[in-house]
């Protein structure tokens, strides 16, 4: 094991040197205050990205007390208060760590372990004159500022509350997802949750008068104890079918967005703190031009002119109606059993047909059936709810079994007058479907999901919406639920352990392939860092699916004769 002197002697030496002495770093380095360093990814010059460093303060070093380490929940939130403090230590100076957004997620960026041992993961520009070694501003960077970072992230120095407000928040979002099932709700909204956020490029909460807490309608309003905010009322959303109507800018999709967020846990002072989903809600939207391979879409489009099988269907470049109807099965395939679908996201003529339009256009040339016809059946047959934000068609009140009405961001149940009106005011339309058919589960080819370019994998996140795997560049930004763009990246390792674990092996579905990732801890930190060890956040198995889905390159083997 070298000493942080030893490290000063060998930049003193360096001074000057051809930049690519700096591979001489390689290997650990002991640090002042016990911290271990390790250069995980070198720099090629000094314009490439800045090299990544691994830096580890042992448990005697980092000092955090016995109780915050006891669960996995307790250990990601004092990691994300961790990287959070390290990101704002760091400030506007060389350093740069991920110090996250404000949902806790599983991070490569700080990882603490069960036994107190805190990983920091940061980005480093190792100085350079030119094309040469500039070895005193190295030893400030690695032998001062580095350790520097560290010392603030011990115990004895953090805001002791502040970092059990984080653990307290973390556990009472998880222990509230934990009672949804037995309560028979999908969702839950807190009374005094702030739901809209600060701007179109800012996930903080709004603020000022105009922001209007969340109030629960009395007739769903449900009261749940908690481990440590203790008896908190809200909204509570059934399982079932629940329509959210309005006028526009009333807050429907407000709504929505906060329900699709709710999978994730959040920080303190986010205001969404206690609005939690079930973590197998996917949200749903129409995305004209992807592509989609082997689908059994039927239940929605049948009939096609072309003579095209939509029990097995495949397109490289998907109308919205058709790729919202893939996306539909893809979810329900993938293990969803809550979906969320806004209407100005969707595909009008897949979500209705009303009764004109019936007139107009006879059954035997429409080859669309509407989602209005089957998401009764979706829960009944199959379990799967379903929450749709719909303000221009009144022909989902006849299928919903809950009607929300928002009015200036205050909900209210109008579910007996919506009935009054199904009642009253029939629009005489004549339903076309009435069951959603068995799912079909389709089996990937491992070798579809190779990244290998020239025998070298090839898999790079590029920002927050565009993955490259292999040959072709996977669009994800119709997949609302990536959080934070280095879920990007953590999709793109998932991808590879999907292959790398034997999990898709040509037998079985992807559902069991996800299962079996799942199941062998193949989607946490720990694994997709033996994928390669770089900056990353941990996706669901939700946005894995929606990921290979999107994969041009994928094959899916033919079903059995």
């Amino acid at each position: 094991m070298r000493v942080r002197q030893d490290l000063d002697d060998v930049l003193r030496g360096m001074d000057g040197a051809p930049y690519g002495q700096y591979k001489r770093l390689a290997g650990l380095w002991q640090l002042d205050g016990g911290a271990l360093l390790r250069l995980v990814r070198g720099q090629a010059d000094p314009f490439a990205p800045p090299a990544r460093l691994a830096v580890r303060l042992g448990p005697e070093a980092a000092g955090l007390p016995a109780e915050l380490l006891r669960t996995d929940d307790r250990r990601r939130a004092v990691a994300a208060y961790l990287a959070a403090t390290a990101a704002r230590s760091a400030g506007d100076g060389p350093l740069r760590v991920d110090g996250g957004g404000q949902e806790v997620l599983h991070r490569s960026s700080c990882v603490v372990d069960p036994d107190g041992t805190v990983t920091v993961r940061m980005g480093a520009p190792l100085p350079g004159r030119g094309r040469r070694i500039d070895g005193p501003a190295a030893r400030r960077l690695l032998c001062d500022q580095v350790p520097a970072l560290l010392a603030r992230l011990t115990h004895r120095s953090l805001d002791a509350a502040e970092l059990r407000r984080y653990v307290a928040c973390v556990e009472d979002s998880v222990a509230l997802r934990r009672h949804l099932p037995d309560l028979g709700l999908v969702a839950f909204v807190a009374d005094g949750a702030v739901l809209p956020r600060r701007s179109g490029v800012s996930d903080r909460p709004a603020a000022g008068p105009d922001v209007v807490p969340f109030t629960s309608p009395s007739e769903l309003r449900t009261t749940v104890q908690l481990p440590h905010a203790g008896e908190v009322s809200g909204m509570g959303v059934p399982e079932g079918v629940t329509l959210v109507v309005g006028g526009g800018f009333h807050g429907k999709s407000t709504l929505l967005r906060a329900l699709e967020s709710g999978i994730w846990d959040h920080v303190p002072g986010d205001g969404r703190e206690l609005v939690v989903a079930r973590a197998d809600t996917v949200k749903v939207r129409a995305e004209d031009g992807r592509r989609v391979a082997r689908v059994d879409v039927h239940a929605f489009v049948d009939g096609l002119p072309t003579g095209a099988d939509t029990a097995d269907f495949s397109t490289d470049n998907a109308s919205g109606s058709t790729s919202q109807a893939a996306s539909l099965c893809e979810a329900v395939e993938a293990g969803a059993r809550v979906l969320l679908i806004d209407e100005d996201t969707a595909a009008t003529n897949l979500m209705i047909r009303d009764a004109r339009m019936q007139a107009l256009v006879a059954a035997d040339r429409e080859p669309l059936t509407p989602f209005v016809d089957l998401v009764g059946s979706l829960h009944r047959d199959h379990g799967v709810s379903t929450v749709l934000v719909m303000g221009g068609s009144g022909d989902y009140m006849e299928v919903a079994d809950r009607v929300l009405m928002m009015d200036a961001y205050r909900p209210a149940d109008v579910t007996a007058r919506a009935r009054e009106l199904v009642a009253d005011v029939p629009t005489g339309r004549m339903a076309e479907a009435d069951r959603f058919p068995a799912v079909t589960h389709r089996v990937p080819v491992p070798g579809s999901l190779d990244p290998a370019v020239r025998g070298r994998p090839k898999v790079r996140a590029r920002g927050a919406d565009t993955l490259s795997y292999g040959e072709d560049d996977i669009d994800l930004r119709a997949v609302a639920q990536i959080a934070d763009g280095r879920q990007v990246a953590g999709v793109g390792l998932a991808l590879q352990e999907l292959l790398r674990g034997g999990h898709v092996d040509g037998r079985r579905t992807l559902a069991e392939a996800l299962d079996r990732l799942e199941e062998h801890g193949g989607l946490t930190t720990e694994a997709l860092l033996a994928v390669r060890d770089e900056e990353f956040a941990v996706p669901r198995r939700h946005e894995v699916a929606a990921a290979l889905n999107r994969l041009r390159s994928l094959r899916i083997a033919a079903p059995p004769a």
